[in-house]
């Protein structure tokens, strides 16, 4: 096991483009989950140099990408459990008196069997309840065009997760939980390209938020970000596209940013992430590690100003 470990210390001396090395995210997946054994301090180092190129500061984080794996480390809150799982999480929007921004759901079940496909809708969603990073998602824009079979399939997948296998990035909030499907109903917006707003709170005060769009396109998403008057700042994702557009700040916009303060106020941060069609804001869902906290800024400095933030 030791030798095990120092191997991967070794790897983890440098920085890597991993995912072009291992391009199946499943295998990445396998990998990390034979990895399990590795303590979640050692763990998140190595990812956080293999990732990022930079050593972890755990004695004094400055940077919010350093102070995430701190919380993902020290912080414990059984509410945070409840809210990564995109079923439970509805509970806690209803307590906080904004049922209607949920969007409509079709069923949670255990396994796909248990789907009755005949008296779905048309369109819909499926999602893991444990999904994350825009994966585990299946949309169905015509039913009678799909394969419902290979649906059946790659949603077996995602439900043969192991309850004891730790989470890939170490995050503790997901260990022990129970992956389902969830079905929701199809958000349908112009050329079924629906804007996507993220916002970053700290202790209920939205500080920036993301803006995204081109879920659809092959060239991937556009991402811009804002600050909190929905003016875009200088900042940019190192691996994203820029965004291409410039987005008409929504009527409601500040409709969006009391939503946000209300769900992140028990939070040292979280991220929000809402949908607004045509003056109707819809819940997305919360993130607490967003890209499991090894995001890369461009420039770099960014990644100090969200750190100033947090408060951890």
């Amino acid at each position: 096991m030791l030798n095990g470990i120092l191997i991967v210390i070794r790897i983890g001396e440098i920085e890597m483009d991993y995912k072009k090395i291992i391009k199946n995210r499943e295998y990445r997946i396998k990998i990390l989950n034979l990895l399990s054994f590795i303590p979640d301090k050692i763990m998140i180092k190595i990812q956080y140099r293999l990732k990022t190129g930079r050593k972890l500061n755990l004695k004094n984080p400055q940077r919010f990408s350093e102070k995430l794996q701190l919380y993902k480390l020290n912080y414990k809150n059984n509410l945070m459990c409840k809210c990564v799982d995109k079923f439970e999480v509805r509970d806690y929007v209803m307590s906080k008196g904004l049922g209607n921004i949920l969007n409509e759901i079709y069923g949670v079940y255990d396994k796909p069997e248990d789907i009755d496909f005949d008296k779905l809708p048309n369109q819909f969603v499926l999602k893991d309840t444990l999904g994350g990073g825009g994966n585990s998602v299946i949309i169905v824009k015509d039913k009678n065009n799909e394969n419902i079979s290979k649906i059946i399939e790659q949603t077996k997948k995602w439900i043969s997760t192991s309850v004891n296998i730790k989470s890939p990035g170490r995050e503790r909030v997901y260990d022990g939980k129970k992956h389902r499907i969830i079905i929701e109903k199809y958000l349908d917006y112009e050329d079924n390209d629906l804007p996507d707003y993220k916002f970053f709170c700290f202790n209920g005060k939205p500080f920036c938020l993301y803006y995204i769009n081109g879920r659809t396109k092959k060239s991937g998403i556009n991402l811009g970000i804002f600050d909190c008057n929905f003016n875009q700042m200088p900042y940019y994702i190192a691996d994203k596209n820029i965004l291409n557009i410039n987005p008409s700040k929504p009527e409601n916009f500040n409709d969006m940013l009391e939503i946000a303060k209300k769900l992140s106020e028990v939070f040292p941060h979280v991220r929000v992430d809402l949908y607004n069609i045509h003056g109707k804001i819809i819940f997305g869902e919360m993130t607490f590690f967003d890209a499991s906290g090894y995001q890369k800024f461009s420039p770099d400095n960014f990644d100090y100003i969200l750190g100033e933030q947090f408060k951890i």
